[in-house]
């Protein structure tokens, strides 16, 4: 039964959209309970699943009767329900800036490389491991370019400003990402260094895949 002060997370340890949720939370300081979805054995397109997220993705979050799905919509209401301390800044300009710096990843880069998309890939159109990866590192390549600009222009310690802010939760499951697919990260120099600086805050290194409920001791291999 679930309290209604008590937040609950369905997701996969290893989703990109879950993991940048599980930052959010970690950097307000709230505590959750998770319940692990199993993509790869499919259990996303199970009937009690599709109950919840009709979409059959992942992460969906429950909270005081409430029962939200997509990840850009759970960030934001996050950061209104417990403002502090604040993942989108108060300065609409800013703000502006930090929302197009998660939307390149959100928009841009992650939906045309979450695992749907990388087995249409494979199963429609045949594409061997070598193809996919070469499809993996186009769309991350073409979105940190245009990232590396914007943290360039508006970054400090973190991908804007001295502050971690929403533009972390989307930039550090994205740079993990790319390094599990072996994509080089090398051209985007202060891209790197953000989230470098995410990853070294404690909030940050909890929310990290290899410690989620449901993570194989060994995970399964990469394309």
């Amino acid at each position: 039964m679930l309290a209604m002060t008590e937040i609950l997370l369905h997701g996969f340890w290893r989703s990109s959209a879950a993991y940048r949720v599980r930052i959010a939370l970690a950097l307000k300081g709230l505590d959750y309970r998770q319940v692990p979805v199993d993509l790869l054995a499919g259990e996303q397109y199970g009937e009690d699943y599709r109950k919840l997220a009709p979409h059959k993705l992942v992460p969906v979050l429950e909270y005081g009767g409430l029962r939200m799905i997509e990840s850009p919509a759970i960030l934001e209401w996050i950061d209104a329900r417990w403002p502090e301390p604040r993942l989108v800044p108060d300065d609409i300009d800013a703000a502006a800036t930090v929302r197009a710096m998660a939307a390149l990843i959100a928009c841009d880069i992650h939906p045309l490389n979450n695992l749907r998309v990388l087995n249409a890939i494979r199963n429609d159109f045949d594409a061997s491991n070598p193809q996919v990866k070469r499809w993996i590192g186009r769309w991350i390549a073409d979105g940190f370019a245009a990232l590396e600009t914007l943290v360039a222009q508006h970054g400090g310690i973190f991908a804007f400003g001295d502050r971690p802010t929403l533009a972390d939760c989307y930039l550090v499951p994205q740079v993990d990402s790319a390094e599990r697919y072996r994509i080089d990260v090398q051209p985007f120099p202060r891209l790197r260094a953000a989230a470098a600086a995410a990853r070294a805050l404690p909030a940050v290194a909890a929310a990290h895949p290899d410690n989620q409920v449901g993570a194989p001791s060994c995970p399964p291999p990469e394309v």
